[in-house]
């Protein structure tokens, strides 16, 4: 694998959230800059250092020596940023809603097509002292981000936890202060398997969280994992590959469709992602509609919270720039590239998605 351990050291930095190479001197049709989630930061920012800089990799995909240039700054800025005509591509977990693609249309006079490019699920990390291993029941996790739930020896957390010494502690919990895919996702699976939350809460990106003492805020998903790490009795929610390659062993397992308790991992993040469904429609661009959401997988070996991220990309570009885009797209989904997920704490993609996104990017022209 070209990945290396400096790469993987960086792309998890609380304090990185900008990736930029220098790859010597180029011109502004050979740089390549996007926006957006911090979901899929890690795999981004090693696939777009290997197409910017690996020999081999350069030599197969990128024989130009074109840049990437990708900061992670959640989802709906990118989105922002793409409507804007700021970038030239983003990224969301969120995939953008009809409403969001028009105001691209309306503001840049483009069409825009939509491409998973990887999958992840959405975990929660937690830190209390002296329990390594933590089961949470369906009617359970949704009250603690209702704020129902406030302490760890609730009656209903040590009921699914017989034998855990469970501690009189308040739950602290913690949230994305931005908008935020990761929080899209999150809040999409608690609505789905629970009306009280969906009535108190609800999905969004910015979701309307309680209003208690409990609850604290931080930016992107590495800011939350920071705050767990540093905070004892803290719960949140993060993309599995943050906790994973930060070594953070403390995460729930939940409880998913089928009453099973299943914890993260490559065979139930593939499990889940295989129960994705996809739309039998097309986007105003004509390019094949690939928004398909996994808010509760089905099958007992599923993990509850899942779901694809994509890259988000206008359907024309000048002929320098468009030549950049396909040879990026032709990396993120070979096997080379997708053959790094696991590692990485992410999904790689069925092949029968691979498929339909080289069907989808035909339209980029």
């Amino acid at each position: 694998m070209i990945y290396t351990k400096a790469l993987k050291t960086a792309a998890l930095a609380g304090a990185i959230s900008t990736l930029a190479f220098a790859a010597g001197t180029v011109t502004a049709a050979e740089k390549l800059n996007g926006s957006g989630a911090s979901f899929p930061f890690p795999i981004y920012a090693t696939w777009f250092k290997q197409f910017s800089q690996d020999k081999q990799v350069k030599a197969a995909f990128n024989p130009d020596g074109a840049r990437i240039d990708y900061q992670a700054k959640g989802s709906g800025a990118g989105i922002k940023d793409l409507q804007e005509g700021a970038v030239d591509f983003a990224g969301s977990d969120a995939a953008m809603d009809d409403e969001e693609i028009a105001v691209v249309k309306e503001k840049q006079g483009k069409e825009v097509v939509l491409l998973p490019m990887t999958a992840g699920e959405v975990v929660l990390a937690y830190n209390v002292e002296g329990v390594d291993e933590l089961k949470l029941p369906r009617d359970v996790y949704p009250e603690i981000f209702a704020g129902k739930i406030t302490n760890w020896n609730d009656p209903k957390i040590a009921a699914a936890n017989e034998g855990v010494e469970l501690p009189d502690q308040k739950i602290t919990v913690v949230v994305r202060s931005d908008s935020s895919g990761t929080s899209f996702v999150f809040t999409g699976h608690l609505s789905a398997i629970d009306e009280d939350f969906k009535e108190s809460v609800g999905q969004g990106k910015s979701p309307n969280w309680p209003d208690q003492d409990n609850f604290i805020k931080a930016p992107k998903n590495d800011g939350v994992m920071a705050q767990i790490k540093q905070n004892p009795g803290t719960i949140g929610y993060v993309e599995y590959g943050f906790a994973k390659l930060t070594g953070h062993a403390q995460v729930a397992m939940l409880e998913n469709k089928a009453g099973k308790f299943v914890s993260p991992g490559p065979e139930s993040g593939a499990a889940a992602v295989a129960a994705a469904e996809f739309p039998d429609a097309t986007l105003p661009s004509g390019a094949p509609d690939l928004r398909a959401f996994i808010y509760d997988p089905a099958g007992e070996d599923s993990y509850p919270i899942a779901s694809m991220t994509w890259l988000l990309l206008y359907t024309d570009y000048d002929d320098a720039k468009l030549k950049v885009v396909q040879d990026m797209i032709k990396y993120m989904i070979s096997d080379e590239a997708q053959g790094q997920a696991d590692s990485l704490g992410y999904v790689p993609l069925p092949a029968d998605v691979i498929e339909k996104v080289k069907v989808a990017a035909e339209v980029i022209q």
